[in-house]
C-alpha cells in the first residue's frame, strides 16, 4: 500500500509504504463498537458515593431503652429510617464498570479504524513534523493540508514538546504519541496527521509488540 507524502507547505513530495497488517484491515463495526465501549468503561471514574449506616458518624448509643417508653425500639440514630442516618442502596465508590477485552481484538479494532481513515483519505503523512513549535506554524501546516472535518489528531513523538504544546493552543486539535494511538481518539478525529518518522515508530510498535 502506498499513499502520498506531503511537506509542511502541503505539497506532495513523494509516497510512503503502509503496512497492510495495520492499514489494510476490513472493518468490523461490531468489534470496533466493543473496543470503544471497553475503553470508555475502563476510563470511567466513580465519583458518586453515599454513606451507609456503617459509615455515618455517631449513633453508637442506643437512643432510648428497649422497653417501657411506649415508642418503637431503636438501636441506633444512624438507621436509614432516621433523619441524618445512612442511605440504603445508594451509589458507592465500590462500583466497578471496567470491562475486559482481549489485547489482539482491541488492537485489531484499532487497525480497522486506521484502515478506514486511509480508505477515506483522512490519514495524511508529512515528511517531517520538526518545527519551531510556533502555534501559527502548526496552524499553517493544518491549513495547507487537505484535511477533512474540524477535528485533527496530530501524531508526533513525545520529545517534540513545542509542537505538542502548539497543538494544545488550537481548537479541535489534539496531539498524541505514536505508541498511544487508540480507537476513541482515531474515531473522534476527522483527519490524522503523522510524520514519516512517527509512522515508522507506530508500525514497529504495533506489529512487533
Amino acid at each position: 500500500m502506498k499513499i502520498d507524502m506531503y511537506n509542511t507547505k502541503g505539497d506532495v513530495v513523494g509516497s510512503v509504504d503502509l503496512n497492510e497488517r495495520i492499514f489494510g484491515v476490513e472493518v468490523n463495526e461490531a468489534l470496533v463498537h466493543e473496543a470503544v465501549m471497553t475503553q470508555k468503561a475502563n476510563a470511567r471514574v466513580v465519583l458518586a458515593h453515599v454513606k451507609d449506616r456503617s459509615e455515618v458518624r455517631g449513633g453508637g448509643k442506643k437512643p432510648w431503652r428497649q422497653k417501657g417508653t411506649g415508642r418503637a425500639r431503636h438501636g441506633s440514630s444512624r438507621s436509614p429510617i432516621w433523619i441524618g442516618g445512612g442511605i440504603t442502596f445508594g451509589p458507592n465508590r465500590l462500583r466497578n464498570f471496567s470491562r475486559k477485552m482481549n489485547r489482539k481484538a482491541r488492537r485489531k479494532a484499532m487497525f480497522m479504524t486506521l484502515s478506514d481513515k486511509v480508505a477515506n483519505k483522512a490519514f495524511l503523512v508529512v515528511d517531517s513534523l520538526e518545527m519551531d513549535g510556533k502555534t501559527k506554524e502548526v496552524a499553517a501546516l493544518l491549513k495547507a493540508l487537505p484535511r477533512q472535518g474540524k477535528r485533527t489528531l496530530l501524531v508526533t513523538k513525545p520529545e517534540n514538546v513545542l509542537v505538542r504544546r502548539a497543538a494544545q493552543n488550537m481548537f479541535f486539535t489534539q496531539s498524541i504519541a505514536p505508541n498511544s494511538v487508540n480507537v476513541v481518539d482515531i474515531l473522534k478525529a476527522g483527519t490524522i496527521i503523522i510524520g514519516k518518522e512517527e509512522l515508522e515508530t507506530l508500525t514497529q510498535h504495533f506489529v512487533t509488540a
